[in-house]
C-alpha cells in the first residue's frame, strides 16, 4: 500500500510540528543507547571470551555492516511504503535481535553475539534512514541541521547511559567474568523497542513524500532533482564523507576505553568505562551546543571548521598520550558531536523526489564503521592502543576536503557564506519581486513607445 499523498514540514500546524518532532525524537535514545552499549561490550568480551582488540571488533563490523546491507533496502521500502511502516520495520528488527543476545549469553557464544548485533544494525539502519530524513525535512532548510543535531543530542544522552550502566553492572565483582547482566540489559532494551513500536502504532504520524518536498523547491526554481540520481554529486560525495567520518568516530569510541586504561594514569577497566561515558556526555553537550550555533553560522562553514579540530585532536590524541592525550581525546569527542547531522543535511538538502533514495545512501556511509575498528585494532594489537589513534585522521580529513568543498561550491554558485539563511524564503521573495520589476520594465517601455509616437505625430 503506497503512503498517503502527504506534505511537507513547513504546511503543518505548530501543534502536528511539535507531536511529529518529540515522537521521532525518542527513536534517536534508542539506538544512542544501543550504541553506547557496544562499544563497553568490546571490552568486556575481551576478557570473557580471552579474545583480542581486533576480534572483538567484530561487533562493530557486524552492527555497521548492516547499515551497508540494509539502509538501500530500508530506504527503498520507505520510499514505497512511507516513514511510519519504515519505522515499524526498524523497532521490529531491533527488539527481535535483542531479544536473542538472551540465548547468546545463556550459552556464552560470541558468534551469537555478532549475529544478534548484526539483526539490531539492519533495524538501527532502518530507523536512521526514517528518523534523520524526517527531521531533516519537518522544517525550514534553514534549521535542518540545527534540528537534526537537536533530535540526535538525545542520542549522546542514550550513549552516555550505556556506558555508565556497564561500569556498575558488566565489569564490577563477579560480574566481571559473568554475561548474566548482559541478558538483562538487553531484554530491557527488546522491552523499550516493543513499547515504542506500540506508540507508533496507536500515533498518527504526517506522511512527507518525496513528491510534496520536490514541489516545494520546484515552487522557487530550484529543479536539481530533474537530474538522474547519478548526478547528485552533493549526496554522493556525502556518503563518501559520511562513511569515512563514521568509521573514524567509532573507531575514536570502540578503543577508548582501552586508551584510558592503558595511560599510565591507574585506570582500570570499570574507571575507564566510567570516563568513556563522559566523553559521551561531552559529545551530547556539543551537539546542544551547536543547535545553537548552527542558528547563525552556515553548516557546510561550521563542518569545516570542527573538520579541521577532529583532524588536529586525533594527532594529539595518538601523539601526546598520558593526561594530555586523555584531555585531547575529550576534545575530540566534543568536535565530532555535529559532523553526523551536519553531512546528513548537506548530502540531502534540496534532493526533491530522491529524498528518501538519498537519506538511504547517506545512512549507508554508516557502515565505514565496519572497516575502521579492525584497522585501528590490528595497529592497537601490533604497536600500540595511543598509536592507532592516527588511523581515524585518515577519516578526518576526508570529511574536511567534504566540508570546505561545500563551502567552495556555495561560494562559486552564490556567494560565501558565513551566516546561516533560509534560501527558500530568499528565493520566494526574489521571485515575489520578479513580477514587479517587470511591470515596471513595460510601463517605461510603453512611455517610450508613447513618446515617439508623439514625437513622429509632431
Amino acid at each position: 500500500m503506497p503512503p498517503p499523498k502527504g506534505t511537507t514540514g513547513s504546511e503543518l500546524s505548530t501543534a502536528r510540528w511539535a507531536f511529529a518532532f518529540t515522537l521521532v525524537t525518542t527513536l534517536f535514545f534508542t539506538w544512542g543507547f544501543a550504541y553506547g552499549l557496544l562499544d563497553v561490550l568490546n571490552a568486556h568480551f575481551q576478557d570473557i571470551f580471552g579474545i583480542s582488540r581486533t576480534q572483538s571488533t567484530l561487533l562493530q563490523f557486524a552492527y555497521f555492516g548492516a547499515y551497508l546491507v540494509f539502509a538501500p533496502v530500508a530506504s527503498v521500502f520507505m520510499d514505497r511504503y512511507g516513514y511510519k511502516s519504515g519505522i515499524h520495520l526498524g523497532l521490529s528488527l531491533y527488539s527481535l535481535g535483542a531479544i536473542f543476545f538472551w540465548p547468546s549469553a545463556k550459552f556464552a557464544k560470541y558468534g551469537g553475539f555478532v549475529g544478534c548485533t548484526f539483526v539490531i544494525g539492519c533495524g538501527l539502519a532502518t530507523l536512521e534512514v526514517a528518523a534523520n530524513s524526517y527531521i531533516a525535512v519537518l522544517g525550514t532548510p534553514k534549521y535542518a541541521a540545527a534540528r537534526l543535531n537537536f533530535s540526535q543530542g538525545f542520542q549522546g544522552l542514550a550513549a552516555f547511559a550505556g556506558p555508565l550502566i556497564a561500569s556498575k553492572y558488566f565489569f564490577r565483582g563477579e560480574n566481571s567474568t559473568k554475561l548474566d547482566t548482559v541478558q538483562w540489559v538487553y531484554l530491557a532494551v527488546a522491552g523499550l523497542g516493543v513499547l515504542l513500536n506500540g506508540m507508533f502504532y496507536f500515533c498518527k504520524l504526517p506522511e512527507i513524500t518525496g513528491d510534496a518536498l520536490a514541489a516545494e523547491i520546484h515552487e522557487v526554481g530550484i529543479r536539481a532533482d530533474e537530474e538522474p540520481f547519478w548526478k547528485q554529486y552533493r549526496c554522493i560525495f556525502g556518503f563518501v564523507a559520511q562513511m569515512a567520518y563514521v568509521g573514524a568516530q567509532v573507531g575514536v569510541a570502540s578503543l577508548a576505553v582501552n586508551y584510558f586504561s592503558e595511560q599510565g594514569l591507574g585506570i582500570d577497566r570499570s574507571r575507564a568505562s566510567f570516563l568513556y561515558s563522559f566523553c559521551q556526555l561531552t559529545f551530547m553537550f556539543g551537539r546542544f551546543a551547536g543547535v545553537a550555533i548552527l542558528h547563525f553560522i552556515d553548516p557546510a562553514l561550521l563542518l569545516s571548521l570542527y573538520a579541521v579540530a577532529c583532524s588536529l585532536f586525533t594527532i594529539l590524541t595518538g601523539v601526546l598520550g598520558g593526561n594530555g592525550g586523555v584531555g585531547s581525546l575529550f576534545a575530540l569527542f566534543w568536535f565530532e558531536s555535529i559532523c553526523y547531522p551536519c553531512i546528513f543535511t548537506l548530502g540531502t538538502k534540496n534532493l526533491g523526489i530522491y529524498t528518501k533514495r538519498g537519506s538511504g545512501l547517506i545512512v549507508m556511509g554508516v557502515g565505514g564503521g565496519a572497516w575502521f575498528p579492525p584497522a585501528q585494532a590490528s595497529l592497537a594489537d601490533k604497536v600500540s592502543t595511543r598509536r592507532s589513534y592516527l588511523v581515524p585522521l585518515a577519516g578526518y580529513l576526508a570529511m574536511t576536503i567534504y566540508a570546505i568543498g561545500m563551502v567552495v561550491d556555495q561560494t562559486i554558485k552564490e556567494s560565501f557564506r558565513f551566516r546561516n539563511i533560509d534560501e527558500l524564503k530568499e528565493r520566494r521573495a526574489m521571485m515575489g519581486g520578479a513580477p514587479e520589476r517587470e511591470t515596471q520594465d513595460i510601463d517605461e517601455k510603453a512611455k517610450d513607445t508613447s513618446g515617439s509616437d508623439e514625437i513622429e505625430k509632431a
